[in-house]
């Protein structure tokens, strides 16, 4: 029998956004253990734009020509073998099988990955929950956040930074939202946030003289998350999740403990992973029951994934940026 192939989407090598070039694979076939999910919407991570510069956080760097992707949720098309044929049919969301292959209409997954997306929630919506909705989540259960304090979130129309503000407002804090320009500060307001300013201004901390916050979330870094420390209450706590400037906000030894600050740093991303199966799954019945929303800004068809990714690194976007094969 002939293979079947499908739409997708090749990384031909490293380098710009060029290097996202439309084109056909042959579809997979699900293993032992595996299904393949048709993919509805994927969800493009920072991570991956790094990854296709050739600039790896962490993660090894695949070998070119690849297919990105590996946050997506569809309908589960095919099982294979040791998988209940139940899962046919099902609204699902998912990593892939190493963490690739996303950016395509059907993509492999593991039955052990498979989360359903609960009834009256979007695909696109599950998609963007996937990798934000379990960081949002720990990161708001590492800070114990009071009633009442004033929380300062960094990159606020992001797509974890909104998340983060609904979270704080949810748990009765008084949210000032970060974010660069007027568009974006729109969003922030419409999350909810009290005060909003512009970072992208000078003297932009001036603003929280009469609110100093008590807890930060710093998920940009470099002087902004230097800034954003700075304008913190003695005694309070900076939560760093990201380096969004490039750089890691940068923290002379003891001067957090001079005055009195706890960090929670970087390392709290590793732990993450524990446990992300289950925050996953209360994100998404948050969702469903429409107590948070993920902020989906822009979406593009498969074939404009390097458009995709340009306006990601062009730091135009606004929350997240899906895919939709």
């Amino acid at each position: 029998m002939e293979a079947m192939d499908m739409r997708v989407v090749w990384a031909s090598g490293f380098g710009g956004p060029d290097v996202l070039v439309a084109g056909r694979a042959e579809a997979p076939v699900a293993g032992p253990g595996q299904v393949v999910v048709a993919v509805e919407a994927v969800s493009i991570t920072f991570v991956e734009t790094q990854i296709r510069r050739g600039e790896s956080p962490g993660p090894p760097l695949p070998e070119a020509p690849y297919v990105p992707g590996n946050a997506i949720a569809g309908r589960v098309m095919a099982t294979g073998g040791g998988v209940a044929p139940a899962w046919r049919g099902k609204r699902v969301v998912t990593e892939t099988v190493d963490d690739n292959g996303g950016y395509a209409e059907q993509a492999p997954a593991a039955v052990e990955d498979l989360l359903s997306v609960p009834d009256g929630l979007g695909l696109p919506e599950a998609a963007a929950l996937l990798h934000d909705g379990s960081t949002a989540l720990g990161l708001f259960d590492n800070a114990g956040i009071r009633a009442g304090e004033w929380v300062l979130v960094e990159a606020a129309a992001g797509g974890l930074g909104s998340l983060l503000v609904q979270l704080a407002r949810a748990a009765g804090a008084r949210v000032i939202g970060a974010a660069r320009g007027e568009r974006k500060l729109d969003v922030v307001r419409g999350l909810g946030a009290e005060v909003v300013v512009d970072y992208s201004e000078p003297d932009w901390t001036d603003r929280l003289r009469d609110t100093p916050p008590t807890l930060v979330f710093d998920g940009v870094g470099g002087a902004i998350g230097r800034a954003a420390f700075e304008c913190l209450a003695p005694g309070g706590r900076f939560s760093i999740h990201g380096a969004a400037s490039g750089a890691v906000t940068a923290l002379a030894d003891g001067e957090a403990r001079r005055r009195g600050v706890t960090v929670l740093g970087l390392e709290q991303l590793f732990c993450l992973r524990t446990g992300m199966r289950d925050r996953v799954q209360r994100a998404l019945a948050e969702a469903a029951a429409g107590r948070l929303t993920p902020t989906i800004g822009q979406t593009y068809p498969l074939e404009q994934a390097a458009e995709a990714h340009a306006a990601i690194e062009s730091r135009s976007v606004i929350g997240k940026t899906l895919l939709l094969p």
